[in-house]
């Protein structure tokens, strides 16, 4: 078995997606407390793994598929770097050492990361054919995820926070459909069956109405009276304006033709989006932390 083919198969590049399972540390003000930072990062480590071997089971199921599609012939399964016998044998092995691992850190985590991987297989062999429900899904997984760091951690998971991570999964999920249709075109349909029933045009209203009601509830949270206590400011809506920039700059990225790389690919090259996430990050600790402060002084 090749351990590097082994390694790329499971789709390190993508692990970022992961990030969401260290949401509820960040919103749970235990964000410098090294006990919860550790078992977030315990959490964020099996969930990293969960995916690896979920990735694994999908090229298996499509290798076929991914030996006709111009960029996943390239997959170290498809492309004959990783036998069928080694990959089944990978799968078999890391799935119960994630579950295990998930049941000595944290019960509940152990359940949430059986349910992603069982909700992934059901995607892998049914629901990736079915428009909008495939999205839907992909969307499950990134609330799955939110729920297993809260339930690590033992701290609760806001409906608001919910709320906002599944409108953003959605608007995450669509885009990826958007890229596909828009750098595919004719051969949409041979790299992904679905797509023959997806319609680019559609398919960015709904993105754009997603974009508005994921705007909506994130600002509506930030302003919201049970955020401002919780935090003990009122700044956190300055963050909103930043929001707005990733949702309508990550629209532009996966709807406009001739791009070749992952959705995922696109955000992380790109200066602009990155750049504004940290813009956003510094405002939000600054919101969070450096106003109430200054705040705070000029009271006294």
């Amino acid at each position: 078995m090749s351990i590097a083919a082994l390694f790329w198969t499971l789709r390190p590049h993508q692990w970022v997606k992961n990030s969401f399972v260290l949401v509820p540390l960040v919103f749970s003000k235990h964000l410098l407390t090294s006990t919860y930072v550790v078992t977030a990062l315990g959490a964020l480590g099996l969930f990293c793994l969960a995916s690896g071997v979920v990735y694994l089971i999908n090229d298996l199921v499509d290798v076929e598929r991914d030996r006709n599609h111009p960029v996943k012939r390239n997959r170290p399964i498809a492309a004959g770097e990783l036998s069928i016998g080694a990959a089944r044998l990978a799968a078999a092995v890391l799935g119960p050492s994630v579950l295990l691992g998930g049941y000595l850190l944290s019960r509940p985590l152990a359940l949430v990361l059986a349910g992603y991987i069982t909700l992934n297989l059901f995607y892998s062999i049914v629901l990736k054919h079915l428009p909008y429900l495939d999205v839907l899904s992909i969307a499950a997984g990134f609330l799955l995820r939110v729920l297993g760091g809260a339930l690590a951690l033992g701290v609760p998971a806001s409906t608001w926070l919910l709320v906002c991570t599944g409108l953003l999964a959605c608007y995450l999920g669509l885009g990826k459909r958007a890229h596909e249709l828009a750098n595919l075109g004719d051969e949409a349909r041979k790299a992904r069956a679905v797509l023959a029933r997806y319609r680019l045009a559609h398919v960015e209203i709904v993105m754009l109405v997603t974009a508005v009601a994921t705007l909506a509830a994130y600002v509506t949270y930030t302003v919201s009276a049970e955020t401002q206590t919780h935090f003990g400011t009122r700044y956190m809506a300055a963050t909103g304006p930043f929001t707005l920039i990733g949702l309508l700059r990550f629209y532009q990225l996966v709807t406009r033709p001739h791009r070749k790389s992952s959705p995922t690919d696109e955000m992380l090259r790109d200066p602009l989006f990155m750049g504004n996430i940290a813009l956003w990050a510094a405002a939000a600790v600054l919101a969070l932390r450096g106003l109430q402060v200054v705040e705070d002084a000029v009271d006294e």
